[in-house]
C-alpha cells in the first residue's frame, strides 16, 4: 500500500497513512454512515416543528383551561355556551337554527 501511495502524484501531507484513513473515516461517517449530516438536518428540522407545535399546543391549553375556569365560575356564562355552541334551550322555548349558504 505505501509503495501505490508514493507513486501517485498527491502531495506529501496525503500521502500520510494516518491523515488518508482519517479522512476517509470523516467521509464515511459524514456521508454514508446511519448518522450522516442530512439526516442531522432533517431530524433537526423535525425538532424545530415539533417543538413550535408544543407551544402552540401549550398556549392553547392555556386558553381552554382559562375558559374552564370562568365557565364553572359564573352559571350565566355556562348556559350561553351551551346555547351558542351545543344549541342547548330551555322546555319552554323553541330554536331555530339559521344557516347561511354562500353564493358562488
Amino acid at each position: 500500500m505505501r509503495k501505490f501511495l508514493e507513486q501517485l502524484p498527491i502531495p506529501p501531507i496525503l500521502k500520510n497513512f494516518y491523515v488518508l484513513s482519517g479522512i476517509l473515516f470523516l467521509g464515511w461517517i459524514l456521508i454514508f454512515d446511519r448518522n450522516d449530516l442530512i439526516t442531522h438536518f432533517q431530524l433537526r428540522k423535525e425538532l424545530n416543528q415539533v417543538e413550535s407545535q408544543k407551544a402552540y399546543f401549550a398556549d392553547k391549553i392555556q386558553v381552554v383551561e382559562t375558559n374552564r375556569t370562568e365557565l364553572e365560575d359564573d352559571k350565566e356564562l355556562l348556559e350561553k355556551f351551551a346555547r351558542e355552541k351545543y344549541l342547548m334551550k330551555k322546555d319552554n322555548e323553541d330554536l331555530y337554527v339559521i344557516e347561511f349558504q354562500e353564493e358562488n
